[in-house]
């Protein structure tokens, strides 16, 4: 045997489709990052280069999809998205901190659309409603914490972030590794103006 069916396993990737955080929104949650954190917390804080909207979960994706999934998103030209972050939550079950994202028509219509073409490209599409989040930490372990009640102290009333209009999307590639998930941009697609 001369390791063919690893290479064909190497030449999959992970990809997912998502939408960049504004410069000014990273910064703010990363000012809200370093005051909640604290050593003992139990939380893997997420990097903020890798902060984002996900749009789309695609998983193991072959050449011959990614191929396919590229031209159907760049066919898709639906118009900018009005991104307006909302409150914090922790969900206890999942073991996540995340900040929710206000679901605006134009961000429900791109998602919509973006599983759609994905799906022509064999990708199965999410069953559950679509909440749009960026994950702020997950638990370390694989035990599910409760919601931290030292974490929730330092929440005293909820943030104000700063709304923008996403101008774009992107197709990530994301790379598992023991200090958590890297992504590395893999195609940018425009969004076209205004309604």
């Amino acid at each position: 045997m001369d390791g063919t069916p690893g290479l064909l396993y190497d030449l999959r990737m992970r990809l997912f489709v998502g939408i960049p955080l504004a410069v000014a929104v990273r910064g703010e949650l990363v000012a809200l990052a370093a005051r909640l954190k604290s050593r003992d917390d139990g939380l893997r804080w997420t990097a903020p280069e890798s902060w984002h909207i996900t749009l789309a979960f695609l998983g193991n994706t072959s050449p011959e999809q990614y191929e396919c999934v590229a031209a159907r998103l760049g066919e898709l030209h639906p118009p900018s998205v009005p991104i307006a972050l909302e409150r914090l939550e922790f969900f206890a079950r999942a073991g996540i901190l995340i900040v929710a994202v206000r679901l605006a028509p134009q961000l429900l219509l791109l998602q919509q659309r973006v599983s759609t073409a994905s799906a022509l490209c064999g990708f199965t599409p999410e069953a559950r409603p679509y909440q749009p989040h960026i994950t702020l930490a997950r638990s370390k372990g694989k035990g599910r914490s409760q919601e931290p009640t030292e974490l929730k102290a330092k929440i005293h009333r909820q943030p104000a972030f700063t709304s923008y209009l996403a101008e774009e999307f992107l197709l990530y590639e994301s790379f598992l590794g023991a200090a958590g998930s890297r992504y590395e941009i893999r195609q940018r697609f425009p969004l076209q103006g205004r309604f």
